[in-house]
C-alpha cells in the first residue's frame, strides 16, 4: 500500500461537491492512508449539493498541520463556507508554510485566495472563478492538473484521476525525501 501511514484530511463543509469528497477520501483509504472527513464539527453530517451525506471524522479543532501530510480542498459550493473560518485558513496556511501538500479542485480555489497562499505561484480551478485566482496572485493554466511545489490543482470531478495521482506522486516524493534526508 502505497500511502501507508500517510494522514490526509479532506475538507468538508454543506453543498461539497459529492465526487470531489468522496473519490479521494475513498481513493487514498483504499491505498492505505489515514484519510479523513473534516468539518466544523466532528459527528456532524453535512450535505452535498445533490443531499449526499458525509459526517466529518474529526473537527477542524482536532486536527493540525503538524499531524497531517495532505490537505485536500474539494469544490462545490463547500469553499464559500470553509473560507469564511478562520481554522481553515489558518490549516491552509500551516499546511504550506510545512511544504506539505495543499490540494484543490473546482471551487476550492476560493479557500486558496482567502488563504493568500496564490501570488507569484501557478494554478488551475472551475473557469467561473479564474478571475479570483489571478487576482489573489496566480498565474491561471488551463489544464486538468497543475503542481507548483507543494501545491496541487485541478479544474473539475473529470479531472480527479490526474488530481489524485499527482497527491500519491508528491507524497511519495516527500516520504523518499524524508527517508533519504533521515540517513544523511
Amino acid at each position: 500500500m502505497e500511502l501507508e501511514g500517510r494522514k490526509i484530511a479532506v475538507l468538508v463543509a454543506d453543498l461539497y461537491q459529492e465526487m470531489e469528497v468522496w473519490y479521494p477520501l475513498l481513493r487514498f483509504r483504499e491505498d492505505g492512508a489515514e484519510t479523513f472527513a473534516v468539518g466544523a464539527e466532528a459527528g456532524r453530517s453535512y450535505a452535498s449539493k445533490k443531499g449526499y451525506p458525509v459526517v466529518a471524522d474529526k473537527s477542524l479543532d482536532q486536527v493540525s498541520a503538524a499531524a497531517l501530510d495532505a490537505l485536500i480542498v474539494p469544490g462545490g459550493w463547500a469553499p464559500d463556507t470553509l473560507r469564511q473560518d478562520e481554522r481553515v485558513l489558518k490549516l491552509v496556511r500551516e499546511m504550506d508554510k510545512a511544504g506539505k501538500v495543499v490540494a484543490a479542485i473546482c471551487h476550492a480555489g476560493w479557500v486558496l485566495c482567502s488563504a493568500g497562499i496564490l501570488r507569484g505561484r501557478k494554478a488551475t480551478c472551475f473557469k467561473a472563478i479564474k478571475d479570483d485566482l489571478t487576482n489573489a496572485g496566480a498565474h491561471y493554466v488551463d489544464e486538468e492538473v497543475v503542481v507548483d511545489g507543494n501545491l496541487i490543482t485541478s479544474r473539475v470531478p473529470t479531472d480527479l484521476p490526474a488530481f489524485c495521482r499527482e497527491i500519491v506522486k508528491a507524497l511519495a516524493a516527500r516520504a523518499v525525501a524524508q527517508t533519504t534526508g533521515a540517513r544523511s
